[in-house]
């Protein structure tokens, strides 16, 4: 696993929201699967997992 990229995570979040008809939820767990997690919960678990922990886990 790598660490996620926050800036293009937000983008895409926004452009799938505005653009696409997505609400917010959809929208980011769309961003969080792009960036290979399950959804949007998922993918901010791991960021802070990752802040307490500097460490990469699956």
């Amino acid at each position: 696993m790598f660490i996620p990229d926050i800036y293009d995570f937000e983008e895409r979040a926004a452009i799938a929201e505005y653009e696409g008809g997505l609400s917010r939820r959809e929208a980011e767990d769309l961003a969080a699967q792009c960036q290979g997690f399950r959804d949007a919960e998922h993918y901010w678990q791991w960021l802070a997992d990752y802040v307490l922990t500097k460490k990469i886990t699956n």
